[in-house]
């Protein structure tokens, strides 16, 4: 059977993303074949495009993706054909694809009440928020927490959901518009940062009456790393989960005694997704979020999967807000 999906062959700039026609196989032992309905659209997506996280080439892109099971190799019994399914990561890059063989070991159930367009949107960014509001640190009511990027797919799930925790939530965005958008959602304080100078932590101190916050959860990493230091709170936690801006700094870590003694960590999902069993119970968790009302995605823009390259520059300018889906 042939499909459509992209390819890359060198690491570069968008123009390296070729939409191509392409062979899938039959479904082996422990696969299926996938009929994609949706695909999620994700920052990280770019860094690998760009050769930031570094993957083997040539390949296919992404790693989010919701569709129906079309038909079964030998020996799967959970799923079968007209199955919805998802998944994050852990196989081959091939979500920008319309079709693919998936290892089931590696897909979850979608349950009735969300649809496609809305898990494709979820899963990797809620799960991801999932374990750093639950597992990374351990966000309590009375905590107060900062956020970068809170109007963007994984910030707006972690503001809404940290808010239903209890938690007071401190965000920086890029402009007003996106400081309305997540203080509708669940953030207390946005935060429009400069693009010069100094940028939020004396707001961020401001606000905690000089104490500073429980956590700082830096996605952004080079431009906002020895701020988001700065506004950590004694003995409290920074953790870094991204780099849009870049990787952040190498750490002096005598000089991070005299700030007070922060906690610092580099989380990345696959450390907490090691197992099927993990993964599934983080899903289940955010699935119930969502059922509760407690987080409610926003799928603020959708590009037809074609069109991929146009949605991956809007989203490395900061056009976007919330969560991109791409349509097949």
């Amino acid at each position: 059977m042939k499909t459509e999906a992209f390819r890359i062959y060198k690491f570069g700039g968008t123009g390296e993303m070729k939409w191509e026609t392409v062979e899938v196989p039959a479904p082996g032992r422990g696969e299926v074949l996938l009929r994609h309905t949706a695909v999620g659209l994700n920052l990280a997506d770019t860094y690998r495009r760009t050769g930031l996280y570094p993957m083997p080439l040539p390949n296919g892109m992404g790693n989010e993706a919701v569709g129906v099971v079309e038909a079964v190799g030998p020996g799967v019994r959970a799923l079968k054909v007209g199955d919805r399914v998802g998944y994050i990561g852990g196989q081959a890059f091939d979500a920008y694809s319309k079709r693919r063989i998936a290892q089931v070991a590696s897909l979850i159930p979608i349950p009735k009440f969300i649809d496609d367009r809305t898990a494709a949107a979820a899963l990797l960014k809620g799960i991801t928020a999932q374990y750093l509001l639950r597992d990374a640190y351990q966000v309590k009511r009375g905590d107060t927490i900062l956020v970068h990027a809170a109007a963007g797919g994984v910030g707006i799930i972690m503001c809404q959901w940290a808010n239903a925790i209890g938690a007071t939530v401190i965000g920086t965005v890029s402009t007003e518009e996106k400081a309305h958008f997540a203080k509708r959602n669940g953030c207390h304080h946005p935060i429009v940062v400069k693009r010069k100078g100094p940028k939020f932590a004396k707001k961020v101190r401001e606000l905690t009456n000089g104490k500073g916050v429980h956590c700082v959860y830096d996605s952004v990493g080079k431009e906002t790393w020895d701020e988001s230091l700065a506004c950590a709170r004694l003995r409290g936690t920074v953790i870094n989960f991204g780099s849009a801006s870049g990787n952040p700094p190498l750490v002096d870590l005598a000089a991070t005694g005299p700030m007070g003694s922060p906690f610092i960590a580099r989380c990345a999902l696959v450390n907490y997704t090691t197992t099927r069993k993990e993964t599934l119970a983080r899903a289940d968790d955010l699935f119930r979020a969502i059922k509760r009302g407690h987080v409610k995605v926003r799928v603020k823009q959708r590009y037809k999967l074609k069109d991929a390259a146009k949605a991956q520059r809007d989203i490395e300018a900061r056009r976007t807000t919330g969560s991109t889906v791409l349509i097949p």
